[in-house]
């Protein structure tokens, strides 16, 4: 799911091309993606487009008249800069807006249609789409305490819960998370001031830092590689290849669709966390750290 980073530059360039064009077609190919009725999508061509900005994963689209698209690209939902008139893709194609200067292009590849498009008037109907979460580039440090013990969760839940912080998902909570040298199942509740704080400089670092790497990626060009999934990453989609701080193999929690990577060395003491798919494959026979788990594999040559 594109996050904070990979939703900025999205916006960064959509300004660039966007800001002061009318909005001529809104070509709609998936009826699974527009999820509002009033106004009627067509009340948008014509319009000229007043601003681009983020609200959480999110890119809002204010327009004359009061409206505003919003759009939510989900795990798999992309965006594409093409000549104007450009045809939507047979397959993966949701939608096609059609500028003077270019076409942009939503698609998705997933069969599951979760990507949204919102048309709604007002900037009270925009912020009922809102989580709400709290912006952490922009966050004192005591109102990102408060977000983060409003509930009692794991560290990592908290992060890519919405409702609590904006933009940051699977991905960048696990780069975050390394960079705090911080276990992903720390419960909020347990932490102390001073881890706190240096959970929200990790955040902050992390975010610009990634923020800036896919500015000077894409340059000039449309963002054309948005991907979860990067080999500079620390620890996330990088399941037993080496940290880069101390070299052990990365470990993960798989759950559902997601999974948390992490360091055992650098976050947890050594620790092992328990995975739930493998402790039931054996039947609870889980090794609790990184030198039980070598030994295993030893034996087992």
């Amino acid at each position: 799911m594109p996050e904070l980073p990979d939703v900025e530059v999205y916006v960064e360039h959509l300004r660039r091309r966007v800001v002061g064009q009318p909005l001529e077609h809104a070509r709609i190919a998936s009826a699974f993606l527009v999820r509002s009725f009033d106004p009627p999508m067509r009340a948008v061509e014509g319009k000229h487009v007043r601003s681009v900005r983020r609200m959480g994963k999110r890119i809002v689209l204010e327009l004359d008249d009061d409206l505003f698209l919003v759009l939510h690209l989900m795990i798999a939902g992309r965006l594409r800069w093409r000549e104007r008139g450009a045809k939507v893709p047979g397959k993966l194609g949701l939608a096609a807006f059609d500028f003077p200067a270019g076409t942009l292009l939503l698609t998705e590849a997933s069969p599951k249609k979760r990507a949204s498009l919102y048309l709604v008037r007002g900037k009270e109907a925009v912020d009922a789409l809102d989580p709400g979460g709290l912006e952490p580039l922009t966050a004192s440090t005591a109102e990102f305490a408060e977000a983060l013990r409003r509930e009692n969760h794991t560290v990592k839940r908290s992060l890519t819960d919405p409702h609590l912080f904006s933009g940051i998902g699977n991905a960048y909570s696990d780069e975050i998370l390394w960079r705090a040298h911080m276990s992903p199942v720390r419960l909020t509740s347990k932490m102390t001031d001073e881890e706190i704080a240096s959970l929200h400089e990790a955040t902050k670092a992390t975010l610009r830092e990634w923020t800036e790497r896919l500015r000077k990626e894409t340059g000039d060009d449309f963002p054309e590689k948005v991907t979860a999934f990067r080999d500079e990453m620390a620890v996330h989609g990088r399941y037993r290849k080496p940290c880069p701080a101390c070299g052990t193999p990365v470990q993960r929690i798989a759950y559902a669709s997601n999974e948390s990577n992490y360091c055992a060395t650098c976050q947890t003491g050594g620790k092992l966390l328990a995975d739930r798919s493998l402790s039931r494959l054996m039947r609870g026979d889980w090794p609790k750290t990184l030198e039980e788990l070598e030994a295993r594999k030893r034996a087992s040559r």
